[in-house]
């Protein structure tokens, strides 16, 4: 009887570590990740975004709403692609900031950092979207989506950068350690209502923060930057969906356009976007991260490239790829579906390495500095007649 008695209380000594230890991590990941959460807007900004007619019974709508099909992704995430991650390295070109010391010489230079991130040198003003240079697309450096290849260029070689843009609050978009090492700079950031409350607890300073509502403009500098609608979401919690704003950009220089998609569904909008502001000398629009149960957040390859075409685009880099495993579909299918799409459109695609540039413009042969050329390697990937992606709600047109 002494015996049982003394493993009894062993275990619940093991037990009672194992629970504080418990309590202890979940602290300690909660400690890490509340200040990568961002803040609530309040204040003036609140009362500005309570006046946005895209916000109904305090949450920002979509006119469009997203057809969510639960049931459907839980399925297809049973089913994911033996090749979302890359087994092999993936290859990239490593930035050196001499690139930089000369103007383009057609006034527009891309850069593709990987996903979403891209500096565009437009007119004299250099513009960089949803930088991420942080490990994961997470609050937490430890777990979430892990980035496949470090960044090309360290943060602080950057060059000198005029505006950052950021199209939404996702954790692959809007970036905690990124937004931290680019708030000392002297730089503007234009974001969509309600995320300035996410730099101001950062350290951004609030009156380098610009926060516009859809079709509202500011000017940096030559350059006009419009925010554009989307049909997408936000949030970083669970308990803060769609308390911010979603968006797209174009960029308009006194010789130049670029468009700028963030993350999109298909939406009757995009028309107009392309009759206001377009034709586009490059379009940027995100290929990846598509399910047919979510097609309504994410518009797909075909769909993207038929938005190129909708914009008056003559130039369109696919991004929103080969970066993080966020969804089912193997990694290089996004691609390779653009690519067959793109040519049966007729439509000049380019398709850099992460750290390449190219130029746009008169007289200008685009392509990557590298050359270009298929720099992914061969996988199994689903064609648009094996598994097709369409966005819900568009009764046939765009």
């Amino acid at each position: 009887m002494g015996k049982t008695r003394r493993w009894g209380r062993s275990l619940l000594r093991v037990v009672g570590v194992v629970v504080v230890m418990g309590v202890a991590v979940v602290g300690v990941g909660y400690l890490q990740g509340r200040v990568a959460l961002g803040d609530a807007p309040a204040g003036e900004r609140l009362a500005r975004m309570m006046n946005s007619p895209q916000r109904v019974d305090g949450a920002f709508r979509n006119p469009l709403p997203l057809d969510d099909q639960m049931a459907g992704a839980l399925k297809e995430l049973l089913a994911a692609s033996d090749h979302a991650t890359p087994s092999s390295p993936v290859s990239v070109v490593k930035i050196d900031t001499a690139r930089f010391d000369a103007v383009p010489h057609s006034g527009l230079r891309v850069t593709w950092m990987g996903h979403s991130t891209i500096l565009v040198e437009i007119d004299g003003t250099t513009v960089l979207t949803d930088p991420v240079w942080g490990p994961r697309a997470s609050p937490l450096p430890w777990t979430g989506p892990k980035r496949w290849f470090d960044p090309v260029i360290p943060l602080e070689d950057l060059p000198t950068v005029d505006v950052v843009v950021i199209s939404h609050d996702h954790y692959d978009h809007l970036d905690f350690p990124t937004i931290v090492g680019l708030a000392s700079r002297r730089v503007e950031f234009v974001v969509p209502l309600g995320v300035g409350a996410h730099l101001e607890r950062w350290g951004v300073p609030s009156h380098r923060i610009t926060e516009l509502d859809w079709w509202g403009r500011h000017s940096v500098g030559d350059l006009e930057v419009v925010m554009t609608p989307a049909r997408h979401a936000s949030g970083r919690h669970l308990f803060d969906g769609n308390r911010t704003l979603w968006a797209g950009y174009a960029f308009l220089g006194p010789e130049h356009r670029v468009f700028f998609s963030g993350d999109s569904g298909m939406f009757p909008e995009m028309a107009e976007i392309g009759t206001r502001f377009g034709p586009f000398h490059v379009t940027m629009i995100e290929v990846g991260t598509y399910a047919q149960s979510w097609a309504d957040w994410h518009m797909g390859p075909e769909q993207a490239v038929t938005a190129h075409t909708i914009l008056g685009g003559e130039i369109f880099l696919p991004i929103h790829w080969g970066l993080f495993n966020l969804s089912t579909h193997g990694w290089t299918e996004p691609i390779e579906r653009v690519l067959v799409a793109a040519r049966a459109d007729g439509v000049t695609a380019i398709v850099p390495r992460p750290g390449e540039s190219f130029e746009a413009g008169s007289g200008v042969e685009v392509r990557p500095a590298g050359g270009g050329g298929q720099w992914w390697p061969d996988l199994p990937w689903r064609a648009s007649e094996e598994y097709p992606v369409v966005s819900s709600g568009l009764g046939g047109g765009t």
